[in-house]
């Protein structure tokens, strides 16, 4: 047989052998054969890269060459869950979802995994991209050493787009034999999630692939919307069906056990029946299997069934309106309480931080935690010098939860202060919480600086909380718009401000006056108002300050309150936000320093002068590239000059920008005659220098 039949026999067999390994624990072979037949594989694929599978099991082996995880921007809802912490939370969630639908609805409850959140992109049924979470909008790429995952599927039994959510996660056995084989102690991890977490973000792919991470997927969003199943647990099925490593140990709730039964079997899943009012024994049943488990959990899903009700419930800010997470009760531990110290937020919000002794709780050294507010702490009957009991709160945030013993130096109930700790005005009371409400105290200017000057917001470099403060005490910065006309070189004489830091600080101003509205709109700082909100609100037709202004003044909160997933309440807010006067004097100071305050000015900047060389072209693009990495940089150069983008290749596709290591595109590109761009051709077409060029003239990587 020829080159290119071995290649194709020998990965058809092994992709053979390595799905009946991993997934059903069966060895079809000898390990010394199966990686005879490896090998050989490899060095023909190195022979002939051309020919090489894009599903390629040789992909599992991993590489050596370093990777730099690239941001990319997620295509579909990455968000946050909102948290129980009681099965009467729990079945509130479920009585309200009800409410609210008017008639029957059904729940999936699974695990939640403690581990690390990825989304998987296939397109044609190939895996293209693996992607963090991150930030819910922007995670990096780690796809070389999610590569190497066996329980990965590199291809689907189906040609299709579609992007699977999953966790990724490490089995208990095998962090502690990993961990009992590091001789260096300070290189220990302290439980799975972290190891796992540092795995996937290895410099190495095979230093990735020696940790046996795996995966359980749960979620699946369809590029072709037809293809959709109607329920989640006919998505559980259908990721089944395509290879997809799913959890079985998964409950499914509905109005009465057997109609659950019937639907569980109407899907073709194996998961637990239940009925609504058996939701505490369930949770009880799990909190007692937690330990018994191969793989750490730290809470419960419960999500609603029906894809059209969660359609229609939406999203907020931070999490799906159909779904909540039960967290089990977080893990605690002694400490004695040496202080209490007492914050102010941006918005003024008081806030009271107990200094206890270093503590080690979860894998880490606490010595703060939160007292949430005055009331809190009565509750507690909680002194100075009092022995508590420590939690971490969903296993993130640590808190004060109980008073163990009381302190024998006769220290009573702690009380705030009547004034802010910082300006001295006196504290107000709302709704259960105290507040500054002097809009120029120092504590709150400096907050409303750093949220507007912070990388998930305006992102400006050099400008951290910290740099804001000494700045705010120099008399340099005292409001949001200052940080466009301040002379940062009165700071030159302030500890730690050299040329170099100023330098860097002005260049981030001057880089921040590029970002979008709907950046803006969120840095602002104004309550209702976050980035998905925003989003929202300029889909919306609010698409510039002005306008979010004039139906301000004219104070109609239906205005706002007719969006979905704005109440009236949102409404009343954002209206009374964009009344004040301290607001209106940073918008028009922003305005003058030329911030973007529409939508239309964002592509003005360096889009309008570029010829439209693309105008009425169709381009689709297939690979990697040396200079656009995430290559939707290069969707940008092309929309930019006027060109249309698309995911596949069809008889309307005019060119396909093609990369190296690209999928059957290139094959579908050429039966229908569409015209293939290398890199370097569409370098000089869009008059672009390669900077791999650049690069290696200098001999060394070039910085932007």
């Amino acid at each position: 047989m020829n080159v290119k039949e071995e290649i194709d026999k020998l990965t058809a067999e092994l992709k053979i052998y390595q799905d009946k390994y991993y997934k059903e624990g069966v060895s079809l072979i000898s390990d010394n054969e199966y990686d005879r037949l490896t090998d050989r594989l490899i060095e023909l694929e190195t022979e002939h890269p051309e020919l090489q599978h894009p599903d390629s099991p040789t992909k599992r082996v991993g590489s050596d060459l370093t990777n730099d995880f690239p941001e990319v921007r997620h295509t579909i809802p990455v968000l946050s869950l909102d948290k129980a912490y009681s099965d009467e939370a729990v079945l509130s969630f479920f009585s309200k979802s009800i409410d609210k639908e008017g008639g029957a609805l059904s729940f999936a409850a699974e695990e939640k995994i403690d581990g690390i959140s990825m989304v998987l992109y296939y397109e044609k049924g190939i895996l293209q991209r693996a992607v963090t979470r991150g930030n819910g909008e922007i995670g990096n790429d780690v796809t070389p050493n999610i590569m190497t995952m066996p329980s990965v599927p590199l291809s689907l039994s189906e040609p299709i787009d579609i992007a699977v959510r999953g966790e990724v996660y490490l089995n208990k056995a095998d962090f502690e034999r990993l961990n009992n084989e590091e001789p260096d102690e300070s290189r220990k991890a302290a439980n799975p999630r972290n190891l796992a977490a540092g795995t996937v973000r290895r410099q190495k792919s095979s230093e990735a692939g020696r940790v046996p991470l795996t995966i359980f997927c749960y979620e699946g969003f369809w590029s072709d919307k037809t293809e959709t199943p109607p329920d989640h647990l006919h998505i559980l099925s259908k990721l089944k069906a395509l290879g997809f490593r799913t959890n079985p140990h998964f409950a499914f709730f509905a109005s009465s056990k057997k109609e659950a039964e019937e639907k569980l079997s109407e899907a073709g899943l194996e998961g637990e029946a239940y009925s609504f009012d058996e939701i505490d024994a369930f949770i009880k049943k799990k909190t007692a299997e937690r330990k018994n488990l191969p793989y750490e959990i730290d809470g419960l899903v419960f999500k609603i069934n029906e894809l059209d009700v969660r359609e229609s419930f939406g999203y907020t800010e931070h999490h799906p309106r159909w779904a909540i997470a039960y967290k089990f009760e977080a893990p605690q531990a002694e400490a004695k309480l040496l202080g209490i110290t007492v914050q102010v937020g941006r918005t003024g919000r008081i806030t009271p931080v107990a200094e206890i002794t270093p503590t080690k709780l979860g894998g880490s050294t606490i010595r703060r935690a939160t007292l949430h507010n005055q009331e809190y702490i009565e509750e507690l009957e909680l002194a100075i010098g009092d022995t508590v009991s420590i939690s971490k709160r969903g296993d993130v945030i640590p808190a004060v939860e109980s008073v163990i013993e009381k302190n024998e130096e006769g220290h009573t109930t702690f009380v705030l202060p009547p004034d802010c700790p910082c300006c001295h005005t006196p504290i107000i009371q709302v709704g259960g919480l105290q507040y500054c409400p002097e809009y120029t105290c120092p504590d709150q200017v400096k907050g409303r600086i750093a949220y507007f000057a912070s990388a998930d917001e305006m992102d400006i470099e050099s400008l951290g909380p910290k740099t804001v403060g000494d700045l705010y005490d120099a008399g340099i910065l005292r409001s949001i718009e200052d940080i466009y006309t301040a002379d940062y070189n009165q700071a030159a004489s302030l500890p730690g401000f050299g040329e170099k830091s100023i330098s860097a600080i002005e260049n981030g101003v001057k880089e921040s006056l590029s970002r979008p509205f709907v950046t803006v709109l969120s840095a602002l700082g104004v309550a209702e108002i976050g980035k998905k909100s925003a989003e929202i609100l300029v889909k919306n037709g609010f698409d510039s300050i002005d306008k979010i202004i004039a139906a301000s003044d004219a104070g109609d909160p239906s205005v706002f309150s007719s969006i979905s997933g704005f109440g009236e309440l949102t409404g009343q807010r954002i209206i009374e936000a964009f009344r004040s006067k301290p607001l209106r004097e940073t918008i028009e100071g922003l305005r003058k320093a030329g911030v973007h305050l529409d939508a239309t000015m964002d592509k003005k900047d360096e889009d309008e002068d570029l010829e439209q060389i693309f105008s009425g072209e169709v381009w689709c693009i297939t690979g990697s590239f040396r200079n656009f990495n995430p290559r939707s940089k290069a969707l940008k150069e092309i929309e930019k000059r006027g060109g249309r983008t698309v995911s596949s290749v069809t008889g309307k596709t005019t060119h396909l920008l093609a990369g190296t290591g690209g999928g059957s595109k290139a094959a579908d590109a050429e039966r229908l005659g569409v015209k293939i761009v290398d890199e370097d051709e569409f370098l000089r077409m869009i008059g672009m220098e390669d900077e791999k060029d650049e690069a290696d003239e200098n001999g060394q990587l070039r910085l932007f």
